[in-house]
């Protein structure tokens, strides 16, 4: 079993350090390799615990002492790190900061079964600075995929009597699948927005959803002239 420690918010913020000005943002769960000297921490996990309390988990039974130490070397970045999380410009509080973004979508519609089927879709973001291409342009796609499965497919019935879910399962609880995910990009503008702070980033959590279904209503109508308002967009709406 991994070894666990409790440690200082201070504590934390060193180890933090270690990793990107990114990753320092104090509350969020850091991932974090170390080398020092001939000792290596496989992997240390910071996150919050009761009372304040930071914990670290490492994997190779370094006690806490040894791993704050191998962390030292990062001392110099420290200070950065921590404050580019922390501080805001004077006045923030006057200014309405969000993240935008526009999503583009193609249908085909079946004139014989009411079947919508998306052919492609293309988001466009405007996020701030984006600190992880990588793992953001999956958190968009993933959104945008969640968002196709809300506007075509997602829906709950309640049994009136008992107050029950009927379609509690994934049987009758139907979510998008890969074949209905073709052609989906997710790009983004560069933008600096000075009113989030030093590291300028935004978040991205459920931004690259709310689009989607907005935007396939409007290419069903474009195809079918019918305007859909009810989510999902099934066949019997089309064809009622």
């Amino acid at each position: 079993m991994p070894e666990r420690n409790e440690i200082t918010r201070r504590d934390a913020a060193k180890l933090a350090a270690g990793a990107t000005a990114a990753a320092a943002i104090v509350g969020a769960p850091w991932i974090q390799k170390v080398k020092a000297a001939n000792s290596q921490v496989q992997m240390a996990i910071i996150g919050t615990g009761g009372r304040g309390q930071y914990h670290v988990t490492h994997m190779n039974g370094l006690d806490g002492g040894r791993l704050l130490a191998a962390c030292d070397i990062y001392q110099p970045n420290l200070d950065k790190a921590v404050n580019s999380s922390k501080d805001k410009p004077k006045g923030y509080k006057d200014y309405s900061r969000h993240a935008f973004g526009a999503t583009f979508a193609g249908v085909k519609v079946s004139a014989v079964t009411g079947e919508v089927r998306v052919t492609r879709m293309l988001g466009v973001y405007a996020a701030g600075r984006i600190i992880n291409p990588l793992t953001a342009r999956s958190q968009l796609i993933g959104g945008m995929t969640m968002g196709l499965s809300a506007a075509l497919f997602e829906a709950s019935h309640i049994d009136s009597r008992f107050g029950h879910v009927v379609n509690a399962d994934l049987a009758g609880y139907h979510i998008a699948a890969h074949a209905d995910v073709p052609d989906i990009r997710a790009i983004w503008i560069e933008e600096e927005d000075p009113w989030f702070g030093a590291n300028g980033a935004k978040g991205i959590g459920e931004l690259g959803i709310v689009g989607v279904p907005a935007a396939i209503g409007n290419a069903i109508y474009n195809a079918t002239g019918t305007r859909l308002r009810d989510l999902p967009f099934t066949p019997d709406k089309l064809l009622g």
